[in-house]
């Protein structure tokens, strides 16, 4: 009788224990569930926590929930002037409706991305190809890429029930021929810069060096006409102090005025006088004195 009962309460246990399994499932809070009936969605998008299932009738498929990271291929992509770039790029993605999601991929992950990555590719090749390389290169990433996730997002809500939370562009690589290409238009157009910058500063230049000249000619001819002035003004002292020296002893000054000529006769060796020995030049060599008459007559006076 022990032994029978004691059978009984571990098949009863067991029995609980089956149903309960069976019964009730955990939703961790990363995921998000769906309960089917005989393979048809009942419940959709459970929430996280404790729930209840009919045994054998029900079952349970969880995904997960999380924000979920695709890396792409590396692809070539032509620009708007049919010039090739190579991008490297990834994608965020999210499940948002696990009902929509399990229709189209059978809660299979490896679907869903072999179904994200053509969708992506499409999207990157029309965003490139309607813009000129220039722009490609000088717009910021971020920015190049709001409008491909956008719409690949709207799409995707509707056919496979994820959300396109951002496409990121890792890296993006020119072809060695288009490179070389590249790099002779930038050296080219700042060439070009250089010119204009080398002309704009060289007419700069051109004109200061005017203005310069302009104030140069302005100042000399203000000096030029000073110094006229000074030196006319000088000449009048001075031949006002000769004239009044004269007239205060003019035997001397004749006598100073010949020690002039006489300096200046012989500064030079090489200078060559042909003169009558007792000409007037001499008088004051010879120690004669002349009389006044000759002597003012020898000056020019």
């Amino acid at each position: 009788m022990i032994n029978n009962r004691s059978l009984l309460i571990v098949a009863g246990l067991a029995a609980v224990a089956w149903v309960g399994s069976n019964t009730l499932y955990i939703v961790d809070e990363t995921e998000r569930a769906i309960k089917l009936q005989f393979g048809e969605i009942v419940e959709a998008d459970i929430q996280p926590g404790l729930h209840f299932k009919v045994p054998i009738t029900n079952t349970v498929r969880t995904f997960d929930a999380r924000v979920l990271t695709l890396g792409l291929d590396t692809s070539r992509y032509l620009t708007l002037e049919k010039k090739a770039v190579i991008v490297d790029s990834y994608v965020k993605w999210k499940i948002v409706d696990s009902a929509r999601y399990y229709q189209a991929t059978s809660g299979q992950e490896q679907v869903a991305e072999r179904l994200i990555i053509p969708r992506v590719d499409e999207a990157l090749r029309n965003q490139f190809g309607r813009l000129e390389l220039q722009e490609i290169i000088a717009e910021r990433r971020d920015e190049l890429m709001e409008e491909p996730t956008q719409q690949l997002n709207e799409v995707l809500r509707e056919e496979l029930g994820v959300a396109i939370l951002d496409i990121r562009i890792k890296r993006i690589d020119l072809p060695d021929e288009v490179t070389q290409a590249v790099y002779e238009r930038m050296r080219t157009e700042r060439n070009r810069e250089a010119r204009q910058y080398r002309a704009q500063g060289q007419e700069e230049a051109a004109k200061l060096r005017a203005n310069a000249e302009r104030r140069r000619q302005v100042l000399l001819a203000e000096a030029q006409s000073k110094s006229e002035t000074l030196r006319g003004q000088g000449d009048a002292e001075a031949a006002s102090i000769y004239a009044q020296a004269y007239q205060q002893d003019a035997e001397f000054f004749r006598f100073y005025r010949s020690l002039d000529a006489y300096r200046a006769s012989f500064d030079d060796k090489a200078d060559l006088l042909v003169l009558e020995p007792d000409s007037d030049f001499f008088r004051y060599l010879n120690g004669a004195s002349p009389q006044p008459q000759q002597s003012r007559n020898a000056d020019g006076s």
